[in-house]
């Protein structure tokens, strides 16, 4: 995202509210329904599906972890803090972009229910990707930092969910 498309964005949100309203629920409630999601898939599993709760727990937890340190590495600069201007949300955070955690950790929740449960994994999926797309219009992040995000987490739920 260049300065010019978060402008545009920033100001496009700023100015209609209905758009806003939207974003912010995509933004704010999509990412908790998921998170609150997951440990209902954990209970599930542990009365119903013991054998995967291991496979559940660990590979979700390995991302999240993975995804902190490096973000930690690389330490990039947001868009709001690069171009000096508010982002959509007023978000404060510094550094810490890449790769974006809200998008891997959204995208290995939704591998850990494709694992017990294609429907409910392409729903998830839906919704981890309108959670992307938020963070990019909001201006929290750059596209490459969600790109990244979501393909660590596919990759690596594909990986331990499906081949191993």
């Amino acid at each position: 995202m260049n300065r010019k498309t978060f402008e545009w964005c920033v100001r496009f949100f700023s100015e209609n509210l209905a758009a806003r309203y939207t974003l912010h629920f995509i933004y704010k409630i999509l990412p908790l329904t998921l998170f609150i999601a997951y440990p209902s898939l954990l209970v599930y599993a542990f009365f119903w599906q013991r054998q995967n709760i291991r496979m559940l727990t660990i590979v979700p937890l390995g991302v999240f972890i993975a995804i902190t340190i490096m973000r930690y590495i690389v330490n990039e600069q947001r868009p709001y803090e690069r171009y000096g201007k508010p982002s959509v949300f007023n978000k404060t955070t510094k550094g810490k972009s890449f790769p974006s955690r809200h998008t891997a950790s959204a995208f290995i929740i939704a591998m850990a229910f494709m694992y017990e449960s294609t429907p409910l994994g392409i729903a998830a999926m839906v919704i981890s990707l309108l959670i992307e797309i938020s963070r990019i219009l909001s201006g929290a992040h750059y596209i490459h930092d969600v790109v990244a995000g979501m393909a660590f987490s596919v990759i690596a739920g594909y990986v331990f969910f499906f081949l191993i």
